[in-house]
């Protein structure tokens, strides 16, 4: 058995069987596992033994606090701490001091997963302070180096669309539950069929612009902005905006009065979008209104590792995309709060003067923020193969079992808007 016997409480994970396979191995290992239906969907993604919940969100903070009493939790583990059913829980974890286990996308991608206690992203307890990154990372071996992981978007597309279809049809067993998600399951499952029906032409579509952009590069620099879904509550808690379509909006206003007259605006979509939002018309829209219509362009669909290297700086919410920059050594602008917002890392002054002069990130602090995510944050793996899953279910064990670990001393945190 790893350590002391806990026992643990799982909520709505990944879109899968991530969280059941977790558990199991957990259980394997003698400690105790519980969970939490709260839709159809994830009745369908915990085929095991579970407590479904019925009632109202407003009746959820004191129903969870009994469960965590009377089966004597020791540990919450949830995807994403922003969801309104999880950070209610996330605060009566607290209030009864138990540890909270926080999933999420990887900081670094690919084949990490985020993995942190206490939260993610603009919740991590991690410090925003450059001389601790430098000092923590002396104190760290290099980086483990590993193979690629291999990944299918096919498959977290079935696993989504599968989900969507048991939220909705086992709706009556749920009746007060609202997804997160700004549209009903059925919409978002039809967005899901027609995208997959049109992604042929979108794609082709998409490698004609993307050719024609890249072979202007060098009289037209390019600053890419990588849309992130409107369902991601890292841009709507996160960021002053309430959706991706002002953050779009906001981003190419502040590009058509500030940005040098030959460079290029590249707006590209979210890999897992699914279609509902006409973002190639509404970045057009917008490019026009402000008078840029010819410098605005949008893909669908496009390698980032042919289009990074190739741009002059990305500019995003808090997307993860920032740090596949940062490897790079792309400039990266930031206009919510990241988790890699650091000073020396990522652009921290007016986005106007990034257009002008686009700063690159200090290589060598860089590389020991990245070492200190992957030793206090990530673990090695991916949801989008048996291969991936298979690795993050080891590698979560020692994490969630091992004893507490005090993030920082004597650190000040800083988190500021821009």
């Amino acid at each position: 058995m790893d350590g002391e016997r806990r026992v643990f409480l799982f909520l709505q994970g990944p879109h899968g069987s991530y969280f059941a396979r977790l558990a199991g191995a957990l259980a394997s290992r003698g400690h105790v596992v519980h969970r939490i239906n709260l839709c159809g969907g994830d009745q369908l993604d915990w085929p095991g033994q579970a407590t479904n919940y019925r009632g109202t969100l407003r009746s959820w903070p004191v129903f969870v606090d009994d469960y965590l009493v009377k089966h004597e939790i020791t540990d919450l583990v949830l995807f994403g701490d922003c969801r309104p059913h999880h950070t209610s829980a996330h605060g009566m974890a607290k209030v009864r001091d138990l540890r909270v286990h926080v999933l999420e996308e990887g900081y670094i991608r690919p084949d990490f997963v985020t993995l942190e206690e206490g939260g993610v992203n603009g919740h991590s307890r991690l410090p925003r302070d450059p001389a601790w990154f430098r000092a923590e990372a002396q104190r760290l071996p290099p980086e483990p180096a590993g193979p690629p992981i291999a990944a299918s978007f096919r498959r977290r597309a079935i696993e989504t669309i599968c989900h969507l279809l048991a939220t909705m049809f086992l709706m009556p067993l749920y009746p007060f539950y609202r997804t997160h998600r700004p549209y009903s399951p059925l919409i978002e499952a039809i967005g899901w069929f027609l995208w997959a029906a049109n992604s042929g032409i979108e794609r082709r579509l998409s490698r004609r612009t993307l050719r024609r952009v890249l072979e202007e590069r060098d009289q037209r620099p390019i600053f890419l902005v990588p849309l992130q879904l409107n369902s991601d509550y890292q841009l709507r808690v996160h960021s002053p905006f309430n959706d991706m379509r002002a953050a779009l909006r906001f981003i190419i206003k502040n590009f058509a009065e500030a940005a040098p007259r030959d460079a290029q605006l590249l707006v590209k979509r979210h890999p897992l979008d699914n279609g509902l939002v006409p973002w190639r018309t509404i970045t057009a829209r917008l490019a026009r209104r402000h008078g840029v219509g010819d410098r605005v362009v949008y893909i669908g669909d496009g390698d980032l590792n042919a289009i990074l290297p190739n741009s002059a700086g990305a500019v995003m919410v808090n997307s993860t995309v920032g740090t596949l920059a940062l490897n790079l050594g792309i400039p990266v602008a930031v206009i919510g709060r990241a988790v890699y917002d650091v000073d020396g890392v990522v652009h921290r002054g007016a986005l106007e003067d990034f257009w002008q002069a686009p700063p690159r990130p200090d290589e060598a602090l860089w590389s020991s923020v990245r070492r200190v995510f992957v030793d206090r944050s990530l673990i090695r793996g991916g949801f989008l193969s048996e291969e991936g899953l298979a690795m993050l279910v080891e590698n979560a064990i020692p994490r969630l079992t091992a004893p507490v670990r005090p993030i920082a001393d004597n650190v000040t945190r800083i988190v500021r808007w821009r």
